[in-house]
């Protein structure tokens, strides 16, 4: 899962304003820290940023930002998806390929960078109700269009939706256990599991 250098804006690289800065660095460090572990001064820190320029784009605050880095940070990772996917010759190749670069990714961050979405939601789903409902349509997103190829493959649409909900959790949890145990196995046993299942599935509907 190579990872972006897009801006909230769609911006690139060094041309990102302050508050695409904000935002690229707020998702930076929850992906790292957390987003209870993320405090306002780090973020500002970090995006080179006046401390009030953030309550100056984000009025509600920490909560406010979350939501939208949640979302930023989703659509991002979605865009990768489709680009491994439609890279790909086949379905089976993209999902082999999707979770190949997820484990690049923990290798070349050295386990600090996984999934920002899954670590808002396992912090905070059943005390804050706005971040929820982000990390659900990211979420839920994610569960479509994963739906989407897998139907193009020739699934049929129920059987496509329960590997993608199946694949989704499996890297999810994957990229826990790898991180913990710093090892890329968990995420390459996740995607060897996501393929053969893939596969078996595809042959099944032929």
């Amino acid at each position: 899962m190579a990872r972006d250098s897009t801006d909230s804006r769609g911006g690139r690289g060094t041309n990102k304003d302050t508050r695409g800065r904000i935002v690229d660095a707020s998702g930076g460090l929850f992906r790292r820290n957390g987003y209870t572990g993320t405090g306002l001064k780090q973020i500002a820190t970090a995006a080179g940023a006046p401390f009030g320029s953030i309550y100056h784009f984000f009025p509600g605050g920490k909560e406010q930002l979350g939501a939208e880095v949640i979302r930023w940070s989703g659509e991002m990772y979605l865009r990768l998806f489709e680009t491994a996917m439609d890279a790909a010759p086949d379905v089976v190749t993209g999902v082999r390929d999707f979770f190949a670069g997820a484990a690049e990714t923990l290798r070349e961050t050295d386990y600090a960078d996984a999934c920002p979405i899954a670590a808002v939601a396992l912090e905070v789903a059943s005390t804050n109700e706005p971040l929820r409902q982000a990390t659900a349509e990211v979420f839920t997103s994610w569960i479509d269009a994963g739906t989407e190829h897998l139907v193009t493959s020739g699934l049929s649409r129920e059987t496509g939706r329960t590997l993608m909900i199946s694949m989704l959790a499996g890297l999810e949890g994957a990229f826990v256990l790898s991180r913990a145990l710093r090892s890329t196995e968990p995420v390459d046993v996740a995607g060897a599991t996501a393929v053969a299942t893939v596969r078996e599935a595809l042959r099944e509907a032929q």
